[in-house]
């Protein structure tokens, strides 16, 4: 089986564009709608359904407008359970818990 090669940043940009744009159409709604309910500019709306560019935060907006979340979540790799906060914490824990003080009298035994 031949592999594809990969997508240039541009091609990745005209292609989400073009879903975008679709999906905006799909929900009858003019590039000025999708602006206003997705609280972006419509310049930012035309850059990204052109492909000409755009922010991370003008894609996540846009996206949530169209009510396409599972798409943000494809973004995402599931976590394999690593925390390094977590592991800090544990360290931490397990090294004050073997840190004992020992108290050594300093008076002297009267006989």
């Amino acid at each position: 089986m031949k592999s594809q090669p990969l997508k240039s940043t541009d091609e990745w940009e005209r292609a989400l564009g073009m879903d975008v744009r679709r999906l905006r159409i799909e929900h009858s709604l003019t590039q000025s709608e999708l602006a206003h309910r997705a609280n972006v500019s419509l310049s930012a709306v035309k850059a990204l359904e052109s492909g000409r560019g755009s922010s991370l935060s003008t894609l996540i907006k846009v996206l949530r407008a169209l009510d396409r979340n599972e798409w943000l979540d494809q973004l995402v790799p599931p976590t394999a359970g690593f925390s390094p906060l977590a592991v800090f914490h544990r360290d931490f824990d397990h090294e004050t818990r073997i840190v004992q003080r020992v108290r050594h009298s300093t008076r002297t035994k009267k006989q």
